[in-house]
């Protein structure tokens, strides 16, 4: 039981490897068996920290493996992504540079011997993410492929209105949901890190 979270970490990381490969292969039946995969690695997320929490199996291993599985395993989906021109790199870029943002809030506030814990609309944001990202991989794996906000297709016919096109358009508009979030959950932590700033300030004071 003991190394179980971190087992799970671990196979969320090997598992962006298979679906990496999978998006990038760009049919329906790989996008269709990336979705499963994606589903189940995104459920060890929520699994491994719910059983380090309840059988206090917390470790300095266990909290890299954690958050590291998290970043890289969102990341480099989304860019895979991007690589096949179904998300644009602007809402990437606004993912990404929000992890590197509070990876060094959090350095600087550990460095203090601080915690900035993670807060609602961080857990939002991640929840949105992954919801929209499955939506968009399964949407994919339905042959859906007329409707879409990126590039933008809004052609609504008797053919383009059925599950997987509305699915497709909803997933776009997940992801533009998700980076919204984003920038809320990223101001959300600077808010959170401002006593660490004032806190240097007063003692390290400006020199004329």
């Amino acid at each position: 039981m003991q190394n179980v979270p971190n087992i799970l970490s671990l196979s969320r990381i090997l598992a962006t490897v298979v679906i990496l490969v999978l998006v990038l292969i760009n049919t329906p039946w790989a996008f269709l068996i990336a979705t499963i995969l994606f589903i189940l690695a995104s459920g060890t997320d929520f699994l491994d920290g719910y059983l380090a929490r309840r059988y206090q199996l917390v470790s300095p291993l266990g909290v890299f493996l954690d958050l590291t599985a998290d970043k890289v395993f969102v990341s480099i989906i989304l860019i895979a992504l991007v690589q096949i021109s179904l998300v644009p790199a602007w809402i990437v870029a606004i993912i990404v540079a929000r992890e590197f943002f509070v990876t060094g809030l959090r350095s600087m506030a550990s460095a203090k011997g601080k915690v900035i814990p993670a807060g609602k609309w961080g857990k939002q944001k991640t929840l949105i993410t992954m919801i929209a990202m499955s939506a968009l991989l399964f949407a994919k794996g339905l042959g859906a492929h007329q409707l879409s906000l990126f590039p933008p297709m809004l052609n609504f016919t008797n053919q383009t209105v059925n599950f997987s096109e509305i699915l497709l358009l909803l997933a776009d508009a997940g992801l533009i949901l998700a980076a919204l979030w984003t920038v809320l959950s990223g101001a959300e932590y600077i808010i959170s890190a401002l006593p660490l700033f004032q806190k240097e300030q007063e003692t390290n004071p400006l020199k004329a």
